[in-house]
């Protein structure tokens, strides 16, 4: 493969990766206006977060077994004009309810690009590999939280929240435009998969029973977690407690994902030295014990504006190097079935993002707690069960010798 060519293919499925990012980090700094605008509070309007995130969840499960029985490319069209229809639904939306709904179809549609570009890395790179081009696609998805924020914090100041959803679309269809002159087939479609319940019930359970899955994705998904946290909570961290603008907001968004990005990409020259499995290990660590530092410097109310930033940037680094490896020691032992392989691994990630992103609307409290607990909690939890798993581990798979039953 040319050096341009395997440019082209890391932007494109960076792009896909990214939609998803996109869309649930541009309309954060018009938190406030939406609520305004259809008279609810900010907590209100931070469950059109939640559903999205749901959406996201379900939609993993069911673009899986889709990818493998009709290759990658018609799913991930469809969802594509899922998304695109969605989207414009958003901007016409005049209350919260109706918001919550479209935004719940606009995340089903958007992870079908997120599911596919994650197969597609499977599918046209040699497995060695695969931890590296997943870093370099989190330095594409890192533009979202460096520009989207921004962006959508100028926008709507300037035009108004509804304009946010106009670009999205645009996004989408330029994406599309993408995929299909220049991405090529990946996969070709498997017609023995059966698209009855229970045959998708076979090769999901045939996927979960792998250790070397269960282990690396569940750990990952909640060690990333963390980030949803912050996600979730930033907007009332730093509008409503610490009393910035929203073009502020978007200008330290964009700063923390420096942290996220760079370590993501100081972790393509970690892998050359050492073995993914020792990096997620020693990162889990570090991020537990940052995390734990965060919770009792809130809790004593010592961190003002800058010690807080500080934190969540460091915990962010942490999530930044764990996530590209734990995504390639999920998928390594899957070849043929890399779609279900992926929606569970999508599927793991969004679900605990889901559940975090609501437990943030629970908390009552006028501080960055909250959003530390949660981040202690993830990386905690995410240590154990990367403990328990380990031992279930006989030999990690460097190759593809692990394969789905298609019936």
């Amino acid at each position: 493969m040319t050096k341009k060519r395997y440019t082209t293919l890391v932007l494109i499925l960076g792009s896909l990766t990214a939609l998803g990012p996109f869309s649930i980090d541009m309309y954060l700094p018009g938190f406030p206006e939406i609520a305004r605008e259809m008279h609810t509070s900010t907590a209100r309007v931070a469950l059109s977060l939640s559903s999205y995130f749901i959406g996201i969840s379900a939609g993993q499960l069911l673009y899986g077994p889709l990818l493998d029985r009709f290759g990658r490319k018609p799913p991930l069209y469809a969802g594509l004009v899922l998304y695109t229809i969605s989207s414009l639904a958003c901007c016409f939306s005049r209350d919260i309810n109706m918001l919550i709904v479209v935004r719940f179809f606009q995340a089903v549609g958007s992870c079908a690009a997120a599911v596919a570009a994650m197969a597609m890395v499977r599918d046209l790179f040699p497995i060695q590999d695969n931890a590296k081009v997943f870093a370099l696609l989190i330095l594409v998805l890192g533009a979202s939280p460096m520009i989207a924020p921004t962006v959508g914090g100028y926008v709507t100041d300037t035009v108004g929240w509804q304009v946010i959803f106009i670009i999205l679309t645009g996004l989408a269809v330029c994406i599309f435009a993408a995929v299909f002159f220049l991405l090529p087939d990946s996969y070709q479609p498997d017609k023995s998969l059966s698209l009855k319940p229970k045959p998708i019930l076979k090769g999901f359970a045939a996927v979960i029973k792998e250790p070397q899955f269960y282990t690396y994705a569940i750990s990952g998904g909640i060690a990333f977690s963390g980030l949803f946290a912050y996600v979730a909570s930033s907007p009332l961290v730093f509008m409503d407690v610490f009393k910035v603008s929203s073009k502020a907001y978007g200008w330290i968004f964009a700063f923390l994902s420096i942290g996220f990005i760079g370590s993501s990409q100081v972790n393509s020259y970690l892998i050359t030295k050492y073995k993914s499995q020792q990096i997620v290990k020693v990162a889990l660590t570090v991020m537990v014990i940052i995390s734990l530092l965060f919770v009792a410097g809130a809790a004593q109310h010592i961190f003002g504006l800058t010690g807080t930033i500080a934190m969540i940037f460091m915990v962010l680094c942490c999530v930044g190097i764990i996530s590209p490896n734990t995504s390639a020691l999920s998928l390594a032992p899957f070849e043929k079935n890399a779609g279900i392989a992926s929606s569970l691994l999508g599927a793991f990630q969004m679900c605990i993002g889901s559940a975090v992103s609501v437990g943030v609307s629970l908390f009552k409290s006028n501080s960055a707690l909250p959003m530390a607990v949660l981040m202690f909690a993830a990386s905690a939890l995410a240590s154990i069960v990367l403990l328990m798993g380990s031992k279930h581990i006989k030999q990690p798979v460097v190759s593809s010798d692990v394969k789905i039953a298609a019936h």
